[in-house]
């Protein structure tokens, strides 16, 4: 079975690898000699190939293009010098080339390619001894339309988790990103778009990216979302998988708050190949270790809630093994009766499944101050109930509720 190739290499060794891809029995054929990346992106859409070729410093070449042509069924390989082979592996293309090489080499190459299988995503970083370490863990805070309060739970949370070692805080909500104006900071910047851009051109490292965000008074540093929802279009998800990739090098743990648009993860077979108005929520949720939903604790936030659980299973945006926590919201007697702990899980427990929801109280007052004077919940208010649900939840998240629940009964034995 021949296996097509696309060709983009300007210069006076195109003419020579092409001779040799064609060459009877290589098995290999070219079947477009393209003069640029869109010529390259069309004849992948089109079904003409099944590898492309192409010069490492070919304009426009990024972490979206690949995917584009990945999600087409092209694998890529660059043809690039040594010195920036690294760049070109963070892109995510299937070979790198090394231009001293020549064509014969190269040649090669692609014919091993064409026969090998895709190897496996991994995220594994390595320690300094070069041994696989445990990467960060990534907490996504999701939920409904109709302000449930997911950007002060992700703020609240954040805020407590920093207590056990370093935690990025990220704003990639396209829809309504508000972190900047709950936290008083003054940045007209968008630090998720400039931690993006560079992770297009496979140049974002761990120390880029810390140098891309703000550190909070005692608490997260906080990378700050887009200024305006109109520009999601910056952050497109190839990039943003590289960007969450980074985050787990910097930080133990990293919560990303993201808006409540879900859709199909998988339209028309090209995912990754169009951008899409909520790309941003589905490349976090396909990153998550642990998604927390949020609700609101009133009747129909509870049957918003309800829907968008059915809707995060039935949509696949979550891998199965994916730690979900349901956090029940602004839990009040007024709106829910006067056991409204009983009533919501009840709720959840018939309609949902849930048997687990972290119940956080009601505290309108307490984030009010917090929001006026541009700081958390546990700064203006350390004594509130709110707060101490949040608590027991980041210890839920740390394991440490389980480890003194063990301590207690050996203490017990």
């Amino acid at each position: 079975m021949t296996t097509g190739v696309l060709l983009a290499l300007p210069g006076p060794e195109e003419a020579e690898l092409v001779a040799l891809l064609d060459a009877p029995g290589s098995e290999l054929q070219v079947v477009r000699r393209c003069a640029d990346l869109a010529e390259v992106v069309a004849a992948a859409l089109a079904g003409l190939g099944s590898i492309a070729v192409l010069t490492a410093d070919l304009p426009g070449l990024d972490r979206t293009v690949v995917g584009q042509l990945s999600a087409a069924g092209v694998r890529t390989a660059t043809i690039a010098p040594t010195s920036d082979a690294a760049r070109c592996r963070s892109l995510g293309v299937a070979a790198v080339l090394t231009d001293t090489d020549g064509p014969a080499q190269w040649a090669r190459e692609v014919r091993d390619l064409a026969g090998d299988a895709p190897p496996p995503p991994t995220f594994a970083v390595k320690d300094e001894d070069g041994a696989p370490a445990r990467a960060g863990r990534l907490a996504v805070v999701w939920g409904p339309r109709g302000a449930p309060g997911r950007s002060s739970i992700a703020i609240t949370v954040a805020h407590e988790l920093a207590g056990r070692g370093e935690v990025l805080l990220v704003d990639a909500d396209t829809e309504a990103p508000s972190l900047t104006q709950q936290l008083g900071v003054l940045d007209e910047t968008a630090g998720i778009a400039a931690a993006a851009r560079l992770a297009g051109e496979g140049r974002l490292g761990a120390d880029g990216l810390a140098a891309l965000t703000r550190r909070l008074t005692e608490g997260p540093l906080l990378l700050t979302g887009l200024t305006r929802a109109d520009r999601w279009r910056e952050l497109p998800a190839a990039a943003l998988d590289a960007v969450w990739d980074t985050a787990r090098e910097l930080a133990p743990w990293t919560v990303v708050d993201v808006a409540p648009g879900i859709e199909d993860p998988s339209p028309g077979g090209l995912a990754g190949a169009v951008p899409r108005r909520h790309q941003a929520t589905l490349s976090a949720l396909a990153a998550a270790d642990l998604v927390l939903v949020v609700g609101a604790a009133e009747p129909v936030g509870m049957h918003r809630l309800v829907l968008a659980l059915q809707e995060l299973t039935e949509s696949g945006a979550v891998a199965p093994h994916v730690e979900r926590v349901v956090v029940v919201n602004r839990l009040r007697a007024s709106v829910t009766g006067s056991k409204p702990e009983h009533a919501v899980i009840e709720a959840l427990a018939r309609f949902a499944g849930v048997t687990d929801p972290v119940l956080v109280p009601d505290d309108r007052p307490g984030f009010d101050r917090a929001m006026l004077h541009g700081t958390t919940l546990g700064a203006v208010a350390p004594a509130s109930k709110a707060r101490g649900a949040v608590i027991e939840l980041a210890d839920r998240l740390a394991g440490e509720r389980r480890q003194r629940r063990t301590r207690r009964a050996d203490t017990r034995r």
